[in-house]
């Protein structure tokens, strides 16, 4: 095998430590293995892979998701530097509903992290030049994509910042809308 997959709290996110292979020269890993993921229950049809780099540290990204029918599960990764990542249950029938959780990932620590679809996601760089890799199950459809404020109060999320002045943030996830005003279309039968 060549991985371990841990649960995470919230339900359906999986922490994915792939084996290491290290000598004097360096190391190898496998970054993917359709058959070891499937192997440990874990079978997606990755279909778009994406790459962000932020160049400052306090970078901060989020909250989004995309909503259906491009609703999208994400197997995240970091090549270089370290984030601090944010996902919250936005899946109505969930037991962990509106519950949020956070795990750094770092290209030192080599976690990836899988976050199902009906997941709010966002992540807080902690160096600069971060390099964040992250396969998607659906295609990026701007009309379903939705951003909530990182700093909603109903969520409380505890990003760890200090001074929200030092914050590198888009003018779009400023403007994120309350997560009471969500039209949230995860409601699974």
């Amino acid at each position: 095998m060549a991985i371990t997959v841990k649960e995470h709290d919230l339900l359906g996110v999986k922490i994915i430590l792939p084996n290491i292979h290290e000598d004097d020269r360096g190391f190898f890993s496998e970054l993917y293995n359709q058959r070891d993921l499937k192997n440990e229950g874990i079978n997606f049809n990755f279909v778009q892979e994406n790459y962000s780099i932020s160049y400052q540290k306090n970078t901060l990204r989020g909250l989004h998701a995309q909503l259906d029918p491009f609703a999208q599960t994400k197997l995240v990764r970091c090549a270089n530097g370290s984030f601090l990542d944010i996902f919250v249950d936005i899946r109505q029938d969930s037991s962990t509903y509106m519950q949020w959780s956070s795990e750094i990932i770092s290209a030192k620590n080599k976690k990836q992290i899988l976050i199902p679809e009906g997941f709010l996601h966002g992540f807080l760089t902690y160096e600069d030049n971060t390099e964040i890799v992250y396969k998607c199950s659906n295609f990026y459809s701007p009309r379903n994509e939705v951003s909530v404020l990182f700093n909603d109060e109903d969520l409380n999320i505890d990003w760890g910042i200090d001074d929200e002045a030092s914050l590198l943030i888009s003018e779009k996830d400023k403007k994120g809308q309350l997560f009471r005003t969500l039209n949230n279309s995860f409601f699974k039968e």
